[in-house]
């Protein structure tokens, strides 16, 4: 046993406490579980965190990650916990600051937690250094970090914004005679540019027209004029991927589109996705007929069931999780998967070295179909110096229909040569 008191009874209960003042949940009881073997099983201690209070800019507000995480706890312990044990589940407000995440990277080491889980924080390197000290392991963080795809704990779900780019050159390279791009001008933005590059080159269609854009601007006219003088008659698309400003770029083009042409547009999930169309008018959405590139099926897919199902009878109305948001499906498929860990141990204590060894070892997990089954032994990572812990390389091709995401193609789309050729080359 841990030592740590616990409250007399196992009724799951929501307490304030401090990793990052009010801005830390936790969700948590104790008892013997339906199913269980009474005492003899310790619970398992996981955090997860992201941007969420009010110190944290609107656009970067990931507040539905923690609260899907708080329901999933809610669902599993209703549920008899994962294999006996009761799942405990803290929640860390990050702020969006190096130094939210790092309170929240010590706030895990703090409570001893088993793994980080579905978070999401661009701040890699002040998170990433304390779970390593701690030996413990990072499961399916929103890839908004480079270290998410680098360090030796970190385990990721998907290959981030590289595997998007890289799917979404192929998408383009079946329809669009040439592409122009609008991207972040930073070198992330440099990255995207040589990605699509690699992807649409290789599939013999000509290089795109880089279009470099500030992030913080509240109008991309010029950019806008630019992409339409290149792809603004028959055959030409435009992508742009600019996170939440996205939706301003687009509103820029829209409005210096010749009446009729409606040129295709594409962009990736995390810059486009159904809230996003629902907010600006479904079916009458700017982004209406738009091609998306995604990591997990699409929103309307029989396999997001069971998650929907949870959001209804344990999240109590909860208006912070929406099913059809990435980072709350991010949040669902990361506790998944650790509950595939846990229930292959066999424990009666499960400690982060336990599941670190576990996934070391060559475990392969099951997410319910939400991603191909993963592995993270060293022969199943990309191999490349550029992503050197990415173990999943396959995307989704999607298209918006009536004001809905759905599968522009069935299955996932493998897009590991472009991930490689684009690494040797760069």
């Amino acid at each position: 046993m841990t030592g740590r008191r616990r409250p007399p009874s196992f009724r799951p209960s929501r307490t304030l406490t401090g990793a990052v003042a009010a801005g830390t949940l936790l969700l948590s009881g104790c008892g013997a579980l339906p199913g269980g073997s009474g005492d003899s099983r310790e619970p398992v201690t996981v955090v997860t965190w992201a941007p969420g209070g009010d110190s944290a800019p609107e656009a970067a507000n990931m507040a539905g990650m923690t609260a899907m995480a708080q329901a999933y706890g809610r669902w599993v312990n209703a549920s008899g916990g994962i294999d006996g044990h009761e799942l405990r589940v803290v929640t860390c407000d990050e702020q969006d600051t190096s130094r939210g995440a790092a309170a929240c990277a010590r706030r895990a080491v703090e409570e001893e937690a088993v793994a980080v889980l579905g978070s999401y924080s661009r701040h890699g390197r002040s998170f990433m250094a304390p779970l390593e000290a701690a030996g413990i392991p990072y499961i399916g963080g929103y890839g908004a970090s480079d270290e998410e795809f680098r360090s030796y704990m970190a385990y990721p779900l998907t290959g981030g914004q590289s595997a998007l780019m890289a799917g979404n050159a192929e998408q383009l390279s079946g329809d669009c005679d040439r592409v122009a791009l609008v991207r972040p001008d930073t070198l992330s933005g440099d990255s995207q540019a040589w990605l699509l590059r690699t992807g649409l080159t290789g599939a013999g269609r000509p290089a795109p027209l880089d279009i470099p854009a500030a992030e913080g601007a509240t109008s991309y006219d010029e950019e806008a004029g630019r992409a339409l003088s290149d792809a603004g008659t028959g055959g030409g698309c435009v992508t742009s991927v600019l996170g939440d400003r996205t939706e301003t770029f687009f509103d820029s083009f829209r409005r210096l589109e010749p009446a009729g042409a409606r040129v295709r547009v594409s962009s990736v999930l995390g810059s486009v996705g159904q809230p996003l169309i629902d907010r600006t008018g479904g079916r009458n959405s700017p982004f209406e007929g738009a091609y998306v590139t995604g990591w997990y099926p699409a929103p309307g897919d029989k396999r997001w069931d069971a998650m929907r199902k949870v959001i209804r009878e344990h999240a109590f109305g909860d208006n912070r999780i929406d099913p059809d948001d990435t980072g709350v499906q991010t949040t669902w498929i990361a506790y998944t998967a650790l509950k595939s860990v846990v229930e292959s141990l066999h424990e009666e204590r499960v400690t982060a070295g336990k599941v670190t060894q576990a996934l070391v070892k060559g475990l392969r997990v099951d997410t319910g179909g939400l991603t191909p089954r993963l592995r993270w032994r060293y022969e199943d990572t990309l191999g490349s110096e550029a992503y050197p812990r990415i173990v999943n390389s396959k995307v989704t091709f999607q298209v918006v229909r009536d004001g809905r995401l759905v599968a522009a193609r069935k299955g996932f789309v493998d897009v590991t040569r472009t991930l490689a050729d684009a690494s040797a080359t760069r």
